[in-house]
């Protein structure tokens, strides 16, 4: 598999909580400007975050000698299955009112690319690049589902985290029987 196209199955994955969240929220009419300052901060958490996890990973892989493929299709099938539990919590709108609420909502749907971040180095040596897509992916996917939170309602976001726990889970797949 093209570790491009790797890098964009994930960043899709990873940007799927953000998206499904983000079509909540924006059924509650976030002006634009909040919209795109919201999406800009998911972008950046999902930029630094991997990175960060990235030397956790770096640090954890000195003390370990283990197939990587396993540490990593491990971590992804934990992601993919945290991501389908985790339709089952819902959040309010009303911490978006202020930037530390921009910020906390960028940290928490980020927190999966943390742990990706921690296999990344088993997979890559592009970890910009891979951090760069996520980005980008997850802002895309943040305004946009910000943007179509106007039209469809709250249980469309559900299915959008499921879809992307079901890649995540299947990346796993993917890294375990490799």
């Amino acid at each position: 598999m093209n570790i491009f196209f790797t890098f964009f199955l994930i960043a899709v994955s990873l940007s799927m909580d953000a998206f499904s969240l983000a079509i909540i929220y924006g059924t509650y009419g976030i002006s634009v400007k909040k919209q795109i300052i919201l999406s800009i901060v998911v972008g950046v958490f999902h930029f630094f975050m991997p990175l960060i996890g990235l030397w956790f990973g770096n640090v954890l892989k000195l003390f370990l000698e283990i197939n990587s493929n396993f540490i990593v299709g491990g971590l992804f099938f934990i992601i993919g299955a945290e991501m389908i539990l985790s339709i089952k919590s819902s959040k309010e709108v009303n911490f978006l009112a202020s930037i530390w609420g921009f910020l906390l909502f960028g940290f928490t749907v980020s927190l999966d690319s943390l742990t990706v971040g921690i296999g990344l180095s088993l997979i890559t040596t592009y970890y910009v690049v891979a951090a760069f897509m996520f980005m980008v992916v997850s802002g895309m996917f943040t305004f946009f589902g910000l943007r179509f939170g106007l039209f469809f309602n709250k249980s469309f976001g559900r299915y959008a985290c499921l879809f992307g726990g079901v890649i995540m889970i299947m990346l796993s797949f993917y890294y375990i029987f490799l």
